[in-house]
């Protein structure tokens, strides 16, 4: 087996990213954008003109890439060229595609009924009480530790999420009944040499003093997914994506759902007032309002003409 050789370029760049605390995750999506446009050139990146840089954003939109991995791949580019290589005129030549709004999709209270009572592994229940009960990515329901559940408070604190942000979530009598459920009948053989405070709720099976990972999540959820009967496109976020619509439906005020949510910004929440069916038919139609005085009109106008006009 042979170890891929590490070109100075790419050591100077993982030092870039690494002295600016980028994740492991977001290290690995850059150096594999600068490997593809790397190929695409056929030769060094720290080579590459304007034209070559047009070029490849051309290459990208003629090989039908999703405009989400097209931006991504052009974000490693520009780091590559803005902070590694210093060529601020290259970087400059570096575009996003604006993505679609789309609506999130959400399941229906009765759909979300099936999806739990279908299952017979209390692991698998607690995972979806997770998503659905407090709203969790899938990545940070796997990073859980028991150090994270605040039992007394009733929250959970995420360390870290996505953009580097702490936040508590709320912890509902319900899920953290089911987590006292889980820690009763979890295996300890995993990680028995590790305290308590710091070993995961879900600790992987393969892997040592690791959790289990995200793909293993969705594998779990796909399969209680299809025992439901569910036929819609669901992934372990559309769990996310039902505890906010149906948390807006029940009349939570929208600021509350955006803290427990972790957004920055109160639009992004608003998405959910767009699928929210409740509050969409509850709103009244100016037309409604328009024609309501109009329906009472010719009652008072058929009164007024009957006193006047008293039948013989």
């Amino acid at each position: 087996m042979t170890t891929e050789a590490i070109t100075p370029l790419r050591q100077r760049m993982i030092e870039d990213m690494t002295a600016r605390k980028l994740c492991a995750g977001t290290q690995r999506g850059h150096i594999l954008s600068c490997k593809r446009f790397a190929a695409f050139l056929k030769r060094s990146p720290d080579t590459a003109t304007c034209e070559d840089i047009r070029g490849f954003q051309l290459h990208l939109a003629e090989t039908d890439v999703s405009i989400c991995n097209r931006n991504r791949i052009v974000t490693g580019l520009r780091f590559l060229f803005q902070v590694t290589l210093r060529r601020l005129d290259l970087a400059a030549e570096i575009y996003h595609l604006r993505e679609p709004q789309k609506l999130p999709l959400v399941m229906s209270v009765d759909e979300m009924k099936r999806l739990l009572a279908v299952t017979n592994s209390l692991k698998v229940l607690v995972l979806l009480g997770l998503g659905y009960g407090c709203g969790l990515r899938a990545s940070e329901i796997v990073r859980l530790k028991v150090k994270h559940i605040d039992s007394a408070q009733r929250i959970i604190r995420i360390e870290q999420s996505k953009g580097r942000k702490d936040r508590n979530v709320m912890l509902s009598p319900e899920t953290l009944d089911l987590l006292r459920q889980w820690w009763k009948v979890r295996p300890a053989r995993y990680d028995a040499g590790i305290p308590v405070q710091e070993r995961w709720l879900f600790p992987s099976r393969k892997a040592a003093g690791k959790p289990m990972t995200t793909r293993q999540l969705n594998r779990l959820f796909h399969e209680a997914a299809d025992a439901a009967g569910i036929r819609k496109h669901v992934t372990v976020h559309t769990l996310r994506h039902s505890f906010a619509t149906h948390l807006l439906d029940g009349g939570t005020d929208i600021r509350k759902i955006q803290v427990l949510l972790g957004h920055e910004k109160l639009e992004t929440t608003a998405r959910y007032l767009h699928v929210a069916t409740s509050t969409i038919s509850t709103v009244e139609s100016p037309l409604d309002r328009l024609a309501r005085p109009n329906r009472k009109k010719p009652r008072k106008a058929a009164e007024k003409s009957n006193q006047e006009h008293p039948p013989a």
